[in-house]
């Protein structure tokens, strides 16, 4: 698992992490039932402290997206399809809000930008 943090950005390291285990999971390169580094593990590798990657494991565990089983590690939930669908539904959203603005800033109007949406989800 090759997770990259960066300190310049004004995002806490925990939600780096967390936020790029989720895509690992929901792009599939993480199964159910994979585990994950242990935390002393993870933060000597990104060279962090070992309570930010324990947040980072608390939050995906109380997301749904990882179990921890006292003594043997943290390992990959099984796929909640509707978990699963109402975070990639986030991700969408976010994403469209930076569409808008782009639009917004290059004048361009609703229709404009729902066109090119059909355009390119038709393939056309």
């Amino acid at each position: 698992m090759n997770l990259i943090i960066s300190n310049a950005s004004g995002q806490p390291i925990y939600d780096q992490i967390t936020s790029q285990i989720k895509g690992l999971i929901l792009s599939g390169e993480l199964h159910a039932g994979d585990a994950l580094p242990s935390m002393r593990a993870l933060a000597k590798d990104l060279r962090i402290s070992v309570i930010t990657t324990k947040r980072a494991y608390e939050e995906l565990e109380r997301d749904g997206f990882l179990v921890s089983i006292p003594g043997k590690g943290s390992f990959v939930a099984q796929a909640n399809l509707e978990l699963v669908r109402e975070e990639n539904l986030k991700q969408i959203e976010s994403r469209m809000q930076e569409c808008i603005a782009l639009a917004a800033q290059s004048g361009l109007s609703l229709n404009d930008l729902c066109e090119i949406l059909t355009i390119l989800y038709k393939g056309e």
